[in-house]
């Protein structure tokens, strides 16, 4: 009997992050990454955006493992939230694995969670339905892994995140033999990563980068910011490598940033070459400021949320002047209207930035050649572009056919589309619930789109509130409304359009007092109406209307009344 095998991106596709991909062979369901991606600029207040679980939620019987690539937050940010209550493997490299564990850690729900397990590119893991292997590959942190899913229909290949590099120090090099090996054995279906696929421009190697960072050390006098993600290992390396050769001490600002690099180091994965070159931040006032080093990495890895906060003076450590913000990390295109902010309130300051992206193209992506080379060792029949926004999926589309695939075997899916393989071949099915679940707070999938809607137009239209007194019975307002308004117009400076607001006040609720049946709902969609178009009208803006009603209590208004004529008669 044929197997049935279901690819299924829930993160991933058409965005930046989210990677979540689960396998679904027969009876048996395979993910492989669970990820969070930050929210871009419309995501009003959001922390995290991570994936729509409703689909494995309802199959979780059938769940065997999660298989992780690398440590960073796109493959193993939604772990804590996919794991509650559940008790589901996980499978990855020593670094992922002990990374995995401070992020479920964190999370009261998941830090009793111990069912993980440390697998290397020698592990080969005996499923009914498929086996699960992996091999070594190059990115900006060490143990990352690509996986492969060898089923009755052929390997299944996920290569994670990866890059090409061929001076790339042993702990991080690709393991060309491997994937050699697994290309010669026949792949049927690749999902490759996609998210530096519209580059033609070769990536400069780490050499040339660890060189780049020391002579910025070198040639600034004042003291070093250093933004970067905790969990690029690669780029912590080289900052404590250019601090320890241009003698400067290195402080680490937050306690998820001290976890990853004390792990890393604990593990052999980071080296430090002086054993006082790290420094509390209690003693940063005993150093001149040309011998400082800040790393600043954020609350959960993202950076630019905490130089924003630097910059404004509301966190511990302050941008001044003559500091150097040095950004080296590369944002994705999405992120540029917000790196722009950042920059601009960190020169207000009066401090200088320098981004590494300005005068060097570092990637922990391949590009163009990268991918073509993957695919030319991998030989696969079929192509999944996953991790990338549609055009970079599209570009990675023809990087394929420059190789000769054939654009039919090339799917441009999106999340929740359902790639079945059989014996035939390779096609699209019915898709299957996906989207997004937003982060804000402790909130979980609280946050939809009519309160994402409603948090932009406050942040651009403001606020208007109309409160108002009445008497049911009597049909009479008791008191004049007031108005008040916050983000909208100066009310000082808008009394004339306060007054006229007040008037359709009164002559809405009045109207409805007189001439409808009395009903809550009614009476305040009247009123919003009725502002909202009068405002548009005078403003050509549209603040959140409040309508706050109160109705006079008729039972404390007879009591009053029947004390009064108890004290007249006495």
């Amino acid at each position: 009997m044929s197997q049935s095998i279901k690819v299924i991106p829930f993160g991933g596709l058409r965005e930046n992050g989210k990677n979540m991909y689960a396998v679904e062979v027969d009876d048996e369901i395979f993910i492989l990454d669970c990820g969070l991606k930050y929210p871009e600029n419309e995501l009003l207040g959001i922390d995290v955006v991570i994936p729509d679980f409703s689909y494995l939620e309802a199959n979780v019987d059938k769940i065997v493992g999660i298989f992780l690539t690398h440590g960073h937050a796109d493959a193993i940010g939604a772990l804590p939230y996919f794991l509650k209550g559940r008790d589901i493997p996980v499978f990855g490299s020593k670094l992922t694995i002990e990374l995995a564990k401070i992020n479920t850690e964190n999370d009261p729900l998941t830090k009793k969670f111990k069912d993980f397990h440390v697998v290397d590119e020698k592990t080969a893991i005996d499923f009914d339905k498929a086996t699960v292997s992996f091999f070594k590959t190059t990115h900006s942190i060490p143990g990352s892994f690509g996986i492969v899913l060898k089923t009755a229909l052929g390997q299944i290949v996920y290569t994670g995140d990866f890059k090409f590099d061929q001076v790339a120090k042993p702990m991080y090099q690709t393991d060309f033999a491997r994937l050699t090996q697994i290309g010669s054995e026949g792949v049927t279906l690749l999902l490759s990563d996609s998210a530096n696929a519209g580059s033609t421009v070769n990536t400069d190697n780490e050499l040339k980068i660890s060189k780049y960072v020391e002579e910025t050390f070198k040639y600034h006098d004042g003291r070093i910011i250093v933004a970067s993600v905790a969990s690029n290992i690669t780029r912590i390396q080289q900052v404590f490598d250019a601090a320890y050769h241009t003698d400067r001490k290195v402080v680490l600002t937050g306690l998820d940033l001290e976890r990853t690099i004390r792990t890393a180091m604990r593990l052999n994965y980071l080296t430090v070459k002086a054993d006082d070159l790290i420094i509390p931040v209690k003693d940063i006032r005993k150093y001149d400021d040309d011998r400082l080093v800040i790393v600043e990495t954020g609350r959960m890895g993202e950076p630019l949320k905490a130089l924003q906060k630097m910059a404004q003076k509301r966190s511990r450590i302050h941008i001044q002047e003559h500091d150097l913000v040095f950004i080296t990390t590369t944002p994705s295109y999405a992120m540029e209207t917000n790196v722009a902010r950042t920059k601009d309130m960190i020169y207000r300051a009066g401090a200088e930035v320098k981004s590494i992206s300005d005068d060097l193209h570092a990637s922990g992506h391949g590009n163009k050649m990268d991918l073509q080379l993957m695919i030319n060792l991998l030989k696969p029949k079929y192509l999944m572009p996953v991790q990338g926004e549609y055009r970079l999926l599209d570009a990675h589309a023809e990087v394929a056919h420059e190789t000769g695939m054939p654009y039919k075997n090339i799917f441009l899916a999106q999340n929740g589309d359902v790639l079945a393989i059989e014996a035939d071949g390779v096609h699209l099915a019915p898709a299957v619930d996906s989207g997004n679940v937003m982060i804000d707070g402790s909130g979980v999938g609280d946050i939809g789109n009519i309160v994402l809607r409603d948090r932009k137009v406050l942040s651009e239209d403001g606020i208007f509130v109309a409160v108002v007194t009445i008497n049911r019975k009597t049909k009479k307002i008791v008191a004049k409304p007031k108005v008040i308004t916050r983000g909208f117009v100066y009310i000082k400076a808008n009394r004339d359009l306060m007054a006229e607001s007040i008037e359709i006040v009164n002559s809405t609720i009045q109207n409805n007092l007189d001439h409808k049946e009395f009903d809550w709902s009614t009476l305040k969609q009247d009123l919003r109406e009725d502002l909202g178009h009068f405002l548009y009208e005078q403003t050509h803006r549209h603040p959140v209307i409040l309508p706050v009603i109160m109705e006079i209590n008729q039972n404390k208004i007879r009591s009053q009344n029947h004390k009064k004529a108890a004290k007249s008669a006495d």
